[in-house]
């Protein structure tokens, strides 16, 4: 064998060779890539199932039905495995509820403001100044907002309000509206940012005026994020506990106005579920929220791709 012939014969061998350590590295990620797909599938699900076993004890332990449990206010569950008690969770979830939709009225405005104003009004300096701003909202823990709320809101509704206290819907109000404002405005602000320039240039072509394009051309085609955004952020305000158990007051009473002390699912699912007795009604009676919580996460995630979905067909028509 000639030397040209033994050459060409190593380089086949070695080009054959890279070629299966190629095939076999590119099997190896596709396995990785696969088993964390199915993991990412498999986890909600074997957390929906855990919840389902543990919250369903309320029902079919206990005997209580699901109409106690989301429509009566007599909480008393016992703390032991004998069982009796009471389980109304409404209170609960009418503070959970107040205190969600009083976040969207003060958060949304002002989300919908900043994202106008970073997308059409200064975009420059919307990028360079409020987009930073705001994402540094985000990576402040709850633990400071709640604590901020407890030392510097809460004493200043007890002075404004001339109250014997400030602990009050309206104040876990406010710290929630803080704490969903960063991802309400990011993602309304993608949403307007990603309306063709085209519609726009129509727009002003046709005579129109800034406010104008902005109020009826850019906004309804971005409202399809928008409200994705708007569901998300009440999605994080429905599943936040720390920043709201100090400052809502935790009073297990129906409030009277937004300037009343209640409590919420959360702020008790912290609050107690480390006390209460294992496989006890009252464990049990916790477990049900926090599954009424995951029903409530689920519902918002089906909400938000039948937005998504009613806005690409939208899109098009």
């Amino acid at each position: 064998m000639t030397d040209t012939a033994a050459g060409a014969v190593s380089r086949k061998s070695t080009a054959t060779a890279e070629q299966m350590n190629f095939k076999t590295k590119e099997g190896i990620w596709k396995v990785l890539v696969i088993a964390c797909g199915l993991l990412m599938i498999v986890l909600p699900l074997a957390i929906g199932a855990f919840l389902i076993y543990r919250g369903s004890a309320t029902f079919t332990k206990y005997g209580h039905s699901v109409l106690e449990f989301l429509f009566s206010s007599d909480w008393n569950p016992a703390d032991d495995m004998s069982g009796g008690g009471k389980v109304g969770a409404a209170v609960y979830i009418v503070g959970s509820l107040l205190t969600c939709g009083l976040a969207l009225l003060i958060s949304v405005p002002f989300s919908m403001a900043a994202a106008i104003f970073m997308t059409e009004i200064a975009p420059k300096t919307g990028n360079k100044v409020l987009r930073p701003a705001v994402e540094i909202f985000v990576g402040i823990p709850s633990v400071v907002y709640g604590w901020i709320g407890l030392t510097i809101l809460v004493p200043f509704i007890r002075r404004i309000f001339h109250l014997n206290q400030g602990f009050s819907v309206l104040a876990a109000g406010i710290v929630l509206a803080v704490m969903i404002f960063p991802s309400i405005t990011t993602l309304s602000a993608d949403a307007i940012r990603s309306v063709p320039v085209s519609a726009r240039k129509a727009a002003y072509g046709l005579g129109a005026t800034r406010w104008q394009v902005i109020s009826g051309i850019v906004v309804p085609a971005a409202q399809p994020g928008i409200l994705t955004g708007i569901i998300l952020g009440l999605a994080r305000a429905f599943g936040e506990a720390l920043a709201v158990a100090m400052v809502i007051g935790k009073t297990r009473a129906f409030p009277k106005s937004i300037l009343s002390p209640t409590t919420n699912l959360t702020s008790a699912i912290a609050s107690d579920m480390g006390g209460a007795m294992e496989g006890g009604e009252y464990n049990a009676a916790l477990w049900s929220m926090a599954l009424l919580l995951f029903i409530i996460s689920l519902l918002f995630i089906f909400l938000v791709h039948f937005v998504a979905m009613k806005g690409a067909e939208r899109n098009k028509k």
